[in-house]
């Protein structure tokens, strides 16, 4: 398989994307660490399907936008598996409101969560893949971090951080064989696009040349092919996962 004999650290995969990153991860060989902020319940879900299906899998408890916490994840990874090869910094939040009617709350807590987290939790990761001369990372951006969006200020800038943090630091980690890459979901069916209307979700298809959303799965297939050794020459990359809708 082509993950075998690897570990691999998905942040947010309690529900969604992450969810459908570690399945496919663990479907694919790894020994899962399945992070989460929040619901216990789905995260041990997640632990119980990989399970069953004859993977290996852990769930820690901790918020990517406390950098000791993160510490103590990372501790808590290496000490079940040994070590980290792959790294998926899925964690996110959005608090969407325009600009204007924006609180200074709700501002920090998207950049906090989404950009600072991501950071919090390549940095350990890397010094660790640096000493092993290995290691792939993958960031979850999103097309809005390119293209931006009406109510989203806080999200896009922090996903077009990401994009800015994950070429910035495939160039640091390039020398010691260690690729960065990010991922940019388009409009994915999840919890997060569940809650639009009918009259939205037509405007957004009709935005997308594929006219249709994506899957959870179809984003993990990107991710999966960006942490396997058929990657090993793609790095500092953003590759969109959105039916053509940047395009």
């Amino acid at each position: 398989m082509l993950l075998d004999g690897k570990v691999a650290l998905i942040t947010g995969a309690s529900r969604g994307i992450g969810r459908a990153i570690a399945l496919s991860l663990s479907a694919a060989g790894a020994a899962v660490a399945v992070n989460y902020a929040g619901n216990d319940a789905a995260a041990e879900a997640v632990r119980s399907e990989i399970i069953k299906n004859g993977g290996r899998a852990i769930i820690i408890k901790a918020d990517v936008s406390d950098a000791a916490a993160v510490d103590a994840m990372i501790e808590k990874v290496i000490a079940e598996y040994g070590t980290i090869d792959i790294l998926i910094n899925n964690a996110g939040i959005t608090k969407d409101t325009i600009v204007a009617r924006m609180k200074q709350q709700d501002w920090t807590a998207v950049i906090n969560t989404n950009l600072s987290g991501v950071f919090n939790c390549c940095k350990p990761a890397a010094k660790l893949m640096m000493k092993k001369r290995a290691g792939k990372i993958v960031n979850m951006a999103s097309v809005v971090g390119l293209t931006g969006n009406i109510g989203q200020a806080n999200y896009a800038a922090a996903k077009a951080g990401v994009i800015g943090f994950t070429k910035s630091l495939a160039r640091e980690l390039a020398a010691r064989g260690i690729t960065v890459n990010a991922v940019a979901p388009g409009f994915i069916s999840t919890d997060m696009t569940a809650v639009l209307s009918d009259k939205a979700r037509e405007n957004i298809l009709n935005g997308i040349p594929l006219k249709k959303m994506g899957s959870p799965e179809d984003v993990a297939d990107a991710v999966l092919f960006l942490v396997s050794g058929r990657a090993d020459y793609i790095t500092g990359q953003v590759i969109n996962v959105d039916g053509g809708m940047v395009m």
